[in-house]
């Protein structure tokens, strides 16, 4: 088992690169080179860079990911195609993307986009708290003691 991380964004690329070291799970970030970094890397974390295109640290993400794999993304697309590969998706807000809610979360994507390109004003995501931070957190945890008992 791996935990990818979509990570130019993800506000939670510490608590995941932590917790795969509490579990001893390799955790890879994929980021464009954009986001480049001289950093030096915490014991079993791996940075793989992209072109910066538009969806390039998706489709490296999923030619990475394997069955039984988790992603952390926000991307509902990604999710979607990730489910497909058996893998283990969630969201830095604190959900697991599923079967049964990427339908929905897709047509709420599709018609917020609509409505923008009509020139309706919609909604952003509401800032990330402590309290996501933490229920991210303990999302991660129950996914991977879960996924290691088996």
């Amino acid at each position: 088992m791996k935990i990818y991380v979509d990570a130019d964004a993800s506000p939670v690329k510490d608590v995941v690169c932590q917790t795969g070291q509490t579990f001893s799970i390799p955790v890879v970030l994929v980021k464009s080179f954009s986001h480049f970094s001289n950093a030096e890397e915490l014991e079993g974390v791996k940075t793989v860079y992209v072109d910066e295109g538009a969806d390039s640290a998706d489709y490296r993400i999923l030619q990475l990911a394997k069955h039984g794999d988790i992603i952390i993304t926000q991307d509902y697309g990604l999710a979607s195609l990730a489910l497909g590969k058996k893998c283990t998706v969630l969201h830095h807000k604190g959900f697991q993307y599923t079967n049964k809610n990427i339908d929905q979360l897709l047509q709420t994507r599709h018609l917020s986009a609509k409505a923008r390109k009509s020139g309706q004003r919609t909604k952003g995501p509401k800032p990330f708290t402590d309290e996501d931070r933490k229920k991210f957190h303990d999302l991660l945890v129950r996914t991977i003691e879960r996924m290691q008992s088996k």
